[in-house]
Order: structure tokens, then C-alpha cells, then sequence
């Protein structure tokens, strides 16, 4: 058994380090959607995975620190969320609609690059990749709009397997990597490196873990919207500390922090799921795939620009979502206008300019360049500052606040004194 350890651990790090990623993320997923006691996961249908919003700064410390200083500081950030979430949920009190449906059209707007890059990582001076993105995006919108049931549900899937189809009729499937890719890989502790701790690189990744919860909160809370079941501070608290443990657990195994998928807001969108236990079958296919090496294979085989007309739909939902909720909220007598216009303009700016920020020190770019984050902070401080914080929220939240308005009795009247004319012409 070590022997064979050693010939997957040598010869396909990159499958060990993918396989192990499914493995966990399968594991964070069930604890997540369908909890684990009184304490752990929100019990929405939510699937986690490794985060984007680490990304760069997990290469800067890499650089210097390697994938054993990486691993400490993830372990440690782990930690800090386990440590914060009890009191940072209660910070759902600044996430009225208007900052929460800013930033959930933030994410949706800032993962379209996302679907582009895939489309033309294939483009090799032809128009062919284009091309196959678009069947693969008419197919999804075919089976969406003629079928019914579980096809409908399914149309992405379906749309996957035929776009990657009609690719193997014009291009082939690169299978090499999974014909070299062993049927059975078992996860194994530390079996990249073995974790150190430093002080530069733990706290710069417990301050990244502050810009993933506030995400992951606002990811829940949309969700507990779609599903008609509001997110209170219990809930976020369960919620960060599912995404705490297994920041922690990937840790251990090289891996990186954890997040809810802001994608699935789109998916639960565009296929109308919404039950947590069907997250939590996902869960189990996920494991699946990270212990059986072949089927996370398969995956890797689909040509990216078919990944990439998928995506167009799925983070097109996120963006939609995020625009269903600002549409939910009113924009009289107050700043909400301008606040979701401070949140997208400057949040889309890192993507739209991405050298924006060159100037600035590197340590301040890790946080800069990431679009999302700067479209939350000051969706949260332009509330604070052009709202009144609580009457904003009162007004948004409570539905009984509107009778509170100072205008409530002068509107009480006026539909008193219709209501009588609309009787009186009844009557001649």
C-alpha cells in the first residue's frame, strides 16, 4: 500500500491535489446542506469549494513561504473563522437588501470574465471554440425552454454532454489524462509538505478569510431568500463554521480555504432546485469523484469553451439574482441609488482595469485586486454613511415598517377618500 501511495504521490500530483480537493469539498458540501448537530452547516443548498478570493495571495506567500507555509497560514485562517463567526453573523444587521443584492450582482457581473477566459483558452486563431460555446449555450436554452421536469433541470448537464459531442466531431477529446490517471486514489494527510506557521503569511490570509465570510454570508442569505427560509445570525454562525472546518481539514492536506459557491445561486436559479438534500447527493457524487480518480478525469476532459457557454447561463443567474433582489427594495427617500452605483462602478473596476492598482504596494494590491472585495466594503460603509443604517433596515426587513412612515396617514387617507368616490360613482 505505501508503494502505491508513493507512485500516485510522484507521478500524479496534480491528480492527487484535484482528487483531494473533490474528497473534501464533497465532505463540506454534506455538512454545509444538510448539518452536522447544533453547530455545524446552515442547512441550505449550498456546495463549497476552494475560493477565488485567496488566490493571489496564496501565490505571493507560495513564492516565499513555498506550499508548507501556505498550508500553516490556511490552517490558521481556518481557525480565525472558526473563532469569528460567532460574533461576525451578528453583522447581518448591515446586510440589508440593498447591500446584499449589490454584491451578489457584483459576484455574478465578476465571474463572466471567468466564462470568457474559458471560451478562448481554446481559440487557437480559429472561430471554432466560439462556435461550440454557442451550440453549447443553444442547447442549454433549448432544453430549458421546451422541456419540462427533470430534463429542464438537468438542461446544463445535458447541454455539457452535447456540446463536448458535437466538439469530438470537429476536434478530439484529449483522454491522456485519464487513461494515466490510477481507479482508486485515497486521500492522505500532508502528503505535499508538512505545514509551517509564519507570522506575514497567517495574518494575510486570516484578513482574506474576513472578505470570504462576509461572501459566503451574503451567498447564504440570497439562497435563504430563494428558498424562502431567512438566514439569522444561527444560521450564518453554522454556516462560517462548516466553512471554518474545512478550511482547517484542507489545510492539513495542502489544500486552500473554503467558501460557499456563489455559482450555485445561479444553478438553484436556473434549474429551480432548492432542496438541500439534493445538494447533499451532490455531496456524495463529489466524494465519489475525488476517491475513484477516473471520474474526476472524465471531468477535466471537457473542453474548456463548452465549460464556458455553461458558465454564460450559471453566472448569468448569479448576476439576475442579485438584480431580482435590488428590484424588491424602494429607492424614495433615500441614497439606495447611489449605493449600488458606488458598489458596482468602483467593485467592476479591478476587472474592467486590471493595472489599475500597480501603483500601490504589493501587500495593498492582494486586497485591491480583488473586484469583489472592494465592492463590499463600501456597499457596507455607503449604507452606514448615505443611510440611516436601522431605518433603512427596518423599512426593507419588517413588513408592518411602512405603516411606521411619517407618510403612512396621509396615504391612509387618500385611499380612504378614493375608496369613498369609487363608491359613490358605484352608486349613481
Amino acid at each position: 500500500m505505501s508503494c502505491f501511495y508513493f507512485l500516485i504521490t510522484t507521478a500524479y500530483p496534480e491528480l492527487r491535489l484535484i482528487s483531494t480537493d473533490l474528497f473534501i469539498c464533497g465532505i463540506a458540501t454534506i455538512a454545509q446542506s444538510f448539518g452536522f448537530g447544533a453547530w455545524i452547516g446552515c442547512r441550505l443548498p449550498l456546495v463549497q469549494g476552494c475560493t477565488f478570493a485567496a488566490l493571489v495571495p496564496m501565490m505571493l506567500i507560495g513564492k516565499q513561504y513555498g506550499i508548507s507555509g501556505i498550508s500553516g497560514a490556511v490552517i490558521i485562517a481556518g481557525l480565525f473563522t472558526l473563532i469569528c463567526a460567532p460574533w461576525i453573523c451578528h453583522l447581518v444587521r448591515f446586510f440589508p437588501k440593498v447591500v446584499m443584492g449589490s454584491i451578489v450582482t457584483l459576484i455574478g457581473l465578476s465571474l463572466m470574465p471567468v466564462a470568457g477566459n474559458w471560451i478562448i483558452s481554446g481559440n487557437s486563431g480559429s472561430i471554432l471554440p466560439l462556435v461550440m460555446a454557442a451550440l453549447t449555450l443553444i442547447i442549454i436554452l433549448h432544453i430549458y425552454h421546451f422541456m419540462t421536469g427533470m430534463i429542464k433541470n438537468i438542461a446544463v448537464l445535458l447541454g455539457l454532454i452535447g456540446g463536448t459531442v458535437i466538439w469530438s466531431c470537429f476536434l478530439p477529446l484529449y483522454f491522456h489524462f485519464v487513461n494515466s490517471t490510477p481507479w482508486v486514489n485515497f486521500p492522505q494527510i500532508m502528503w505535499l509538505a508538512k505545514p509551517e506557521f509564519h507570522i506575514v503569511p497567517v495574518a494575510l490570509l486570516s484578513m482574506v478569510m474576513v472578505v470570504v465570510m462576509i461572501e459566503t454570508m451574503s451567498s447564504m442569505m440570497i439562497i435563504g431568500d430563494m428558498v424562502d427560509k431567512k438566514a439569522d445570525a444561527t444560521t450564518l454562525r453554522n454556516g462560517l463554521n462548516a466553512c471554518g472546518i474545512a478550511t482547517m481539514v484542507g489545510g492539513l492536506f495542502n489544500l486552500f480555504p473554503y467558501a460557499a459557491f456563489a455559482q450555485n445561486v445561479g444553478l438553484i436559479g436556473l434549474t429551480g432546485v432548492r432542496s438541500r438534500f439534493v445538494v447533499s447527493v451532490s455531496g456524495v457524487l463529489l466524494i465519489l469523484m475525488g476517491m475513484f480518480a477516473k471520474m474526476a478525469a472524465l471531468v477535466v476532459a471537457i473542453p474548456k469553451p463548452i465549460l464556458g457557454g455553461a458558465g454564460v447561463i450559471m453566472f448569468g443567474m448569479v448576476t439576475v439574482s442579485g438584480i431580482r433582489t435590488l428590484s424588491s427594495i424602494t429607492y424614495r427617500h433615500n441614497n439606495n441609488e447611489m449605493l449600488v452605483a458606488l458598489t458596482l462602478a468602483l467593485g467592476l473596476m479591478p476587472i474592467m482595469v486590471p493595472q489599475l492598482f500597480e501603483g500601490f504596494p504589493g501587500m495593498m494590491q492582494m486586497f485591491l485586486h480583488s473586484g469583489i472585495t472592494i465592492g463590499t466594503v463600501i456597499a457596507i460603509l455607503a449604507n452606514l454613511t448615505l443611510n440611516k443604517a436601522s431605518s433603512t433596515l427596518m423599512e426593507e426587513t419588517d413588513p408592518s415598517s411602512a405603516n411606521m412612515s411619517p407618510y403612512a396617514p396621509i396615504r391612509a387617507i387618500k385611499r380612504w377618500l378614493l375608496l369613498r368616490k369609487t363608491e359613490k360613482n358605484q352608486e349613481n
